[in-house]
């Protein structure tokens, strides 16, 4: 089988997973071809196999004069009635404001019905279901093209229009059963038929300690790592604050968190150098930018505790490494994130946006040896059981086996 593997701005500081996934679709015989919409920032690319992955991806904005001409021949070839349905699609339900941005979808969607054809794919999945979705959406009511999304966090995270990016979905995939009861109650009858779960996951191979989780001895530096985009939501702003709060009552902690800015550090990223800054954190907290798996590595062994105050995660795939490499996590109870940990037996859960409530957590935590040594085992454990990389490949491929058998049926 051979399909379209569809992954916006491909590949940015949170596509480790998708690599993943690709490799362990191939292992099962699935060969994917990457398809994407734009080339992200320079700033937000870290992996080592960036460069091998965008000399292998197709970018479906990156149109050029003589193929726009020529995809536009093409749209006036497919006549009235496929117009209709075309226009009716990227229209319905559409803003007004957003009218001119849908319209220019429509020569990406046409490269992605020609790329389908060419490359002799049989189907595309969509990990996104923002703007790639509704390419999908409009190549599928300009060829029949086959394709499945999956949703990873609440469908208002990725604009409007749902119902038509759904509607014409062979199957949807959601990462945690919260997110499926929200396709089928929000969507009605535009929820595909079936319906999939599959957690996201990492690959336990890599995620893993070397040696064995030393919790802190009360001692000289705490040490706090945290992982991810520098945005509002993800609370960073609230761990700061509550690493003052702990350094005010003489613990040495420091904080060193990776992850950069949708604007590659000219964005959120000012408004926590500020913070730190007014409140004298600068030899605290310590920010990474975008890193490669490596230094994520090297910051989990290193460190004492893993927290992610976010204010709603829809799962939390940088949770998911650091229980992965055993070490212990403290995190808000939103979001998909209670699927993953279970409250004081594999790791810490808190209300969000309370800096105060989350020192308390961290020193609870790094004072007590034995809860710290026993998310450091459950966290692990859990991981290798649920959350492994392969696991979404295994579901995707059963979504697509089963959408063959119903073809052959029809």
């Amino acid at each position: 089988m051979r399909i379209g593997y569809l992954v916006p701005e491909f590949p940015a500081q949170t596509h480790n997973f998708f690599w993943e996934e690709r490799k362990a679709l191939q292992a099962r015989g699935i060969e994917t071809l990457i398809i994407s919409t734009r080339r992200p920032k320079s700033t937000l690319i870290s992996h080592t196999w960036a460069e091998s992955a965008q000399n292998q991806t197709t970018y479906l904005a990156e149109i050029s004069i003589g193929e726009a001409f020529g995809l536009i021949v093409d749209l006036v070839k497919i006549g009235p009635a496929g117009w209709l349905s075309l226009f009716g699609a990227a229209l319905s339900g559409c803003p007004p404001r957003q009218i001119p941005y849908n319209l220019a979808l429509i020569l990406p969607a046409l490269k992605l019905v020609n790329l389908m054809r060419d490359a002799n794919l049989s189907h595309v999945h969509s990990h996104s279901c923002a703007g790639a979705a509704l390419i999908a959406a409009l190549a599928n009511r300009l060829a029949a093209v086959r394709y499945s999304l999956t949703l990873h966090g609440d469908l208002e995270d990725y604009g409007t229009q749902q119902e038509v990016k759904f509607r014409y979905a062979d199957f949807a995939i959601a990462i945690t059963k919260r997110l499926r009861r929200q396709i089928r109650e929000v969507l009605k009858k535009d929820a595909p038929m079936r319906i999939g779960l599959a957690p996201m996951g990492v690959e336990t191979e890599v995620f893993k300690r070397e040696g064995p989780y030393v919790p802190w001895s009360g001692k000289g530096p705490l040490r706090l790592f945290s992982c991810g985009r520098l945005n509002f939501v993800k609370g960073h702003q609230d761990l700061i604050s509550a690493v003052g709060l702990l350094r005010a009552t003489g613990i040495e902690v420091v904080l060193e968190i990776a992850g950069e800015d949708d604007s590659g550090g000219a964005g959120f990223r000012k408004v926590l150098e500020t913070q730190v800054s007014n409140l004298c954190l600068e030899e605290a907290v310590r920010f990474l930018g975008a890193v490669p798996v490596s230094r994520v590595l090297a910051g989990l062994a290193s460190s004492h505790l893993f927290v992610l105050a976010s204010h709603h995660e829809p799962l939390g795939v940088a949770l998911m490494e650091a229980m992965s490499c055993g070490t212990p996590v403290i995190s808000t109870n939103r979001g998909g994130v209670p699927e993953l940990i279970d409250h004081l037996s594999n790791g810490y859960l808190v209300s969000p946006r309370d800096p105060e409530l989350l020192a308390e957590a961290i020193k609870l935590v790094a004072l007590d040896h034995a809860m710290a040594m026993r998310f450091s085992d459950a966290g692990r454990r859990t991981i290798v059981a649920q959350f492994r990389s392969d696991a979404s490949a295994i579901e995707l491929e059963r979504m697509l086996l089963k959408r063959d058998e119903v073809s052959k049926e029809n």
